[in-house]
């Protein structure tokens, strides 16, 4: 793809499809409060206030307050960082591991395919959810292990995604050419098959990014994941939760929307780089 390509692409991706600018927009200020969140947060998310709680949203605490008292905007902000960073890692990695054995499984065959093909399988043989429950509940519920159920439950999907682009790819003839060049397996991998799925693989893991999210914030939400007082927005809804009946709506509802958004943009964000990086798919 060319400069002026892709620069013809940008502009209809953010022109022609508004919503994409609108999940920029959504996922902008999201960075921004993961990244300069305690700066920023009117007040400390974990200070306690008796004298404050359950307060309504007001001029003093837009968000209003919790059953401790603690500011529910200063939380859902500083939650970000967490929530994303989860995400953000647990993608990252299953889409490492994911290309990598998939790529290998595809290209070469035989035995590597085989077994490759059983393991990855067999995670799906599970719900996917109720498995992340199970490595949590078994390694301890903390960001680390969060993570790594997370990359383990989605590591199939970009698997199985590699590992037919390169199955498909590895008799073509550019591949062919390069070979015939002198180029080694992993040459040929690496520098001629690999760059060519990337860009619809970069597409579906925008798309898992919300579902990691949910995730992650669904571990917390049933006391798997993150622990309290961590500002964390799943454990923020969980602990809401219990002020449903008494009419406390915004304990759960801000931190709620929050994950609504974050999930929303992603989504957005996928139909825009499927878009940008292919456009004989554009809608």
């Amino acid at each position: 793809m060319t400069f002026a390509t892709l620069v013809q692409n940008t502009r209809y991706a953010f022109g022609e499809n508004r919503l994409t600018l609108v999940a920029v927009v959504i996922l902008a200020l999201l960075l921004l409060c993961a990244m300069f969140g305690p700066l920023i947060a009117p007040h400390d998310p974990l200070a306690t206030d008796g004298a404050v709680r359950l307060t309504a949203p007001s001029a003093a605490h837009w968000f209003g307050t919790d059953a401790l008292g603690r500011d529910m905007l200063s939380r859902v902000i500083v939650a970000a960082r967490l929530d994303l960073g989860m995400a953000v890692s647990a993608v990252a990695l299953s889409f490492v591991v994911g290309l990598a054995l998939g790529a290998i499984a595809g290209y070469f065959g035989g035995w590597s395919d085989r077994v490759l093909g059983r393991v990855m399988d067999t995670i799906m043989a599970f719900p996917l959810f109720v498995l992340a429950m199970g490595i949590v509940a078994a390694l301890g519920n903390n960001v680390l292990n969060v993570i790594l159920a997370t990359m383990i439950i989605n590591l199939p999907f970009y698997y199985r995604f590699a590992r037919g682009e390169v199955n498909v790819r590895r008799e073509m003839g550019y591949v062919e050419a390069a070979r015939m060049g002198g180029n080694g397996p992993f040459a040929v991998l690496l520098h001629h098959i690999v760059p060519n799925i990337l860009p619809p693989m970069m597409v579906q893991a925008s798309l898992n990014m919300g579902w990691a999210i949910l995730n992650a914030a669904g571990l917390s939400f049933i006391g798997l994941g993150v622990r309290a007082p961590t500002p964390e927005w799943g454990i923020m809804v969980s602990e809401g939760a219990s002020n449903i009946i008494s009419g406390e709506w915004w304990t759960f509802v801000f931190p709620g929307m929050a994950l609504v958004l974050a999930v929303f943009s992603f989504n957005l964000l996928g139909d825009g780089l499927r878009d940008l990086l292919d456009p004989r798919r554009r809608t």
